[in-house]
């Protein structure tokens, strides 16, 4: 990281440890470069400080609400109406270096990331050594799956065509290195490589015996965000295998019709994998997920015809979950609190189902992969497929999952245009410099290491 956004990070933590810890831990000292790790003393010390790292992913720049609707407002699914001026650039494609959006989402989840490097690399923690484990598999999975969505975003795997030899981003396993205050991006491949080893020592270090609530990243959690990852860089057997490990568990279920619309307002139903915690410290209010889609204030609506995708039978596409706003299509159902206190799913089973018969059918297992993919549509009130094909399980992955950031990811990564923007005019085709978004302005200016992305 830069040293602005190192500072910043000083700040922000120092902020935070001072909330969780014993007054006698910290002395403002730490704002001049006291090591912060010499202050996690004791494994409640530790889990405090992992609290605050799962604090920093409820950011409304980051899964509270902004990474989600990059997700939609960059797809046909969703666009914003700019009624209160907010993701219009998004929703456009039409971003610049100085775009605060790009600023926002970078600066918080490096400071996720830095956040969990204290926990993964502090020594001599006195307590429960399992525990003590539990808790840095936990920062482990952070740490991989904040670099993910930094690479989703800021990497030019998609532009030009660049694969995994093009720039992507840092790659930061330290709170603070002296020796590398500038670091300069790895490529697509080297980052991919860095995660999945990440999410590998997890594994090691997760217990099942420890694991909690989905609220928090279990060893099944670990296993479920491999999968993501490895379905992303097309490397199927692993997502395969990862899928499976989660299926085999036989922890969660599929929720059916009619236990589909409530699911959205309960916590840790047993579809859940791993969702965000959210209470009244943590509810982000007017600038949550549930005020951008709802009714009135809401910038982010579906496009018109969206509900066609839907058969007459599918509870995804009643007005329990969609409804009309005057002229404009919403999503209701999914995030619905008013008082902003939804848990953020970020991983529910029903996903890892989808790439478990994404990654069937990759491998060659075509007649199974059509026995997982049609055990979404019939838990929905929905017709089944008649066969396994890419489209078509895109197409269920698209309903299932509409609302929770993926679309645009699907797109890129099966090389598609995006089919419209806005209401007006068709997307941009596949390979466009803005398939990325910009490295932002304040970073490029602090880092001499750093390399613009293409376009901007």
């Amino acid at each position: 990281m830069t040293k602005k956004i190192i500072y910043l990070v000083y700040s922000a933590l120092f902020i935070a440890l001072i909330s969780s810890c014993s007054n006698d831990d910290l002395e403002p000292t730490l704002l001049q470069n006291q090591n912060l790790e010499g202050n996690i003393r004791t494994v409640e010390d530790l889990s405090n400080l992992l609290n605050g790292t799962y604090s920093w992913m409820t950011q409304s720049t980051y899964y509270g609400r902004d990474i989600i609707v990059y997700g939609e407002a960059r797809s046909d699914n969703a666009y914003s109406t700019g009624k209160s001026g907010r993701f219009i650039s998004i929703s456009d494609m039409n971003m610049l270096e100085s775009d605060g959006y790009a600023l926002n989402t970078w600066s918080v989840i490096y400071t996720a990331i830095s956040t969990a490097n204290i926990a993964i690399n502090v020594e001599g923690v006195e307590g429960d050594q399992d525990q003590i484990n539990h808790i840095k598999g936990q920062a482990y999975v952070i740490r991989a799956l904040g670099h993910f969505d930094l690479l989703r975003l800021y990497g030019q795997q998609h532009v030009d065509n660049g694969g995994l030899g093009a720039l992507g981003v840092p790659y930061i396993d330290k709170f603070k290195d002296d020796n590398d205050l500038l670091p300069g991006r790895k490529t697509v491949g080297e980052v991919k490589n860095l995660i999945l080893a990440d999410l590998d020592k997890a594994s090691s270090l997760l217990s099942e015996a420890l694991n909690g609530t989905s609220s928090y990243i279990t060893s099944y959690a670990a296993k479920a965000v491999k999968a993501r990852v490895a379905l992303y860089f097309e490397e199927y057997e692993t997502a395969r295998d990862a899928a499976k490990a989660v299926i085999d568990s036989g922890q969660f279920s599929i929720l059916d019709s009619a236990s589909y619309v409530d699911s959205w307002s309960k916590d840790n139903e047993p579809n859940s994998i791993f969702e965000l915690a959210f209470d009244k410290d943590d509810n982000r209010g007017i600038n949550g997920l549930a005020n951008i889609y709802r009714f009135g204030y809401g910038d982010i609506v579906a496009y018109d015809d969206f509900t066609s995708i839907f058969d007459a039978g599918d509870i995804r596409g009643t007005a329990s979950m969609i409804d009309t706003d005057g002229d404009k299509l919403r999503n209701i159902g999914k995030y619905p609190s008013q008082s902003f206190d939804d848990n953020v799913s970020l991983i529910r089973y029903e996903e890892i189902i989808l790439i478990y018969a994404e990654a069937l059918l990759e491998t060659g297992a075509i007649g199974d992969a059509l026995t997982w993919l049609n055990m979404i549509p019939d838990n929905r009130g929905a017709n089944l497929y008649a066969e396994a094909t890419k489209e078509n399980i895109l197409l269920e992955r698209r309903k299932e999952l509409c609302f929770e950031g993926f679309r645009f990811d699907d797109l890129a990564r099966t090389r598609q245009d995006i089919p419209k923007l806005n209401v007006v005019s068709a997307g941009p085709v596949y390979g466009s410099y803005n398939y990325a978004f910009p490295i932002p302005l304040a970073e490029l200016n602090a880092n001499s290491n750093m390399v613009p992305n293409k376009g901007y």
